[in-house]
C-alpha cells in the first residue's frame, strides 16, 4: 500500500480533480517517492498483510532472546524450530508496549527454549506484519506526499541546479528536500 494517495498528491500540486493527463507519472512518483524515503531509513512504514520470516536457532538466538532483523508491528504466529507454536503467552517482545518489536524473549514460565530439530538455518519462523507500523506515520505519508511533489516539479528543470548569475553562484540540492529530511531524521535507522 502506498503512503499517500494520487488524490492527495494532486490535491498538494493544485491538480483539478478531473485532470488526469499526468495521472500515471504522479503514481509511479509516489512509488519512487517511498522507495526513497524506505531506502533512507532502511526500514518499510507499513504492512497490511502478514508474512513470514525465518530465523536461526542458533546465530538469531542468544539464551532466552530470538533477535529480528527487520521492524516487526504485529505477531500473528511464532513457530519454534522444532514445530511447535510459541504462543503469546509465552514469550515477551523488546520494546514491550509500542512497536516495533526487535526481538522475542521467552517468558521464564514457558519452560521452553529456542531450538531445532534437524538444521538450525530457517528453522524458527514468525508469521506477523514486518514494518514500522501497520499504516504509515502521518508524518512519513506527508514526507511521501512532500517527495512526491518535489519529484514531480524539479520533471521539467534542467536538473536541480539554481543559478544566481549576478552574485556568480551555483546552487545545488541537499537531495532529499529539507523539509522531508526533517521527518525522515524524526526516525532513527533500524538496531539491526
Amino acid at each position: 500500500m502506498a503512503y499517500t494517495t494520487l488524490a492527495t498528491l494532486k490535491t498538494y500540486l493544485g491538480i483539478k480533480t478531473g485532470t488526469l493527463t499526468d495521472d500515471d507519472m504522479l503514481s509511479g512518483l509516489i512509488v519512487t517517492a517511498q522507495a526513497m524515503i524506505e531506502a533512507d531509513r532502511r526500514r518499510t512504514f507499513e504492512a497490511s498483510a502478514d508474512t513470514t520470516r525465518t530465523f536461526d536457532a542458533v546465530e538469531d538466538v542468544d539464551g532466552e532472546y530470538l533477535w529480528i532483523d527487520v521492524d516487526l508491528c504485529a505477531i500473528t504466529e511464532v513457530a519454534n524450530g522444532d514445530g511447535t507454536e510459541v504462543t503469546a503467552s509465552q514469550y515477551t517482545t523488546d520494546p514491550r508496549n509500542f512497536t516495533p518489536y526487535w526481538r522475542l524473549k521467552l517468558l521464564n514460565s514457558s519452560g521452553l527454549a529456542w531450538t531445532y530439530t534437524t538444521d538450525p538455518e530457517d528453522a524458527i519462523s514468525i508469521t506477523g506484519k514486518w514494518a514500522y507500523s501497520e499504516t504509515a506515520p502521518a508524518d512519513i505519508a506527508d514526507a511521501c506526499k512532500q517527495l512526491a511533489a518535489y519529484l514531480y516539479r524539479s520533471k521539467d528543470s534542467m536538473g536541480d541546479v539554481v543559478a544566481y548569475p549576478d552574485s556568480n553562484m551555483i546552487e545545488m540540492p541537499a537531495g532529499i528536500p529539507k523539509t522531508v529530511r526533517m521527518i525522515l531524521d524524526r526516525y532513527p535507522l533500524p538496531k539491526i
